[in-house]
């Protein structure tokens, strides 16, 4: 006898005690709070894109829950929207960035991979602290490619911004 998980929607969501997110009605519980080498990262690449966002339309938002619809919330550790946030966005980012870790690389790599590329993320970062480098995925025809791999910089045709990673790796 085969057991199906129950499925979630918002509304049960909005009750959770803790970090969740939600993916297709399955509850996916977050990992412990990031170690150090994590969240310097995260702040540097804030720190970045958020210099390089000055002159834009468009804002970096780190942690904050996307509700895509009523059976999928996401937390990416960091956005790019190109609207004004008020509460919580309920519209596709133009670049989702996760740092991946060795308890988030199979939702980084793989789950989430594949609800961004549905959702219509136009690009996609893995950023590897340990490995010191950046995987960029790019929307071309409703598919990503991958754009770059490595630890230099990056041009981004959206928000007209140029990031250089090596920056964010300084000791």
């Amino acid at each position: 006898m085969s057991i199906t998980p129950p499925r979630y929607i918002y509304e049960d969501y909005k009750m959770w005690q803790g970090d969740w997110e939600l993916i297709d009605g399955y509850p996916f519980a977050m990992a412990p709070s990031p170690y150090g080498k994590h969240q310097k990262l995260m702040s540097r690449l804030l720190y970045l894109l958020s210099d390089e966002l000055e002159e834009s339309d468009c804002e970096i938002y780190p942690e904050l829950d996307w509700i895509i619809d009523e059976s999928n919330v996401v937390r990416p550790d960091l956005a790019i929207y190109c609207e004004d946030i008020e509460k919580y966005p309920t519209t596709t980012p133009k670049i989702v960035i996760e740092i991946v870790s060795a308890s988030t690389a199979k939702k980084d790599e793989e789950i989430k991979f594949a609800l961004y590329e549905k959702e219509g993320v136009e690009y996609y970062l893995l950023v590897y602290p340990d490995l010191e480098k950046v995987r960029i995925f790019r929307l071309e025809d409703g598919k990503y490619k991958k754009a770059f791999e490595g630890k230099s910089s990056f041009r981004f045709d959206v928000c007209d911004i140029e990031i250089d990673f090596s920056k964010a790796w300084k000791k």
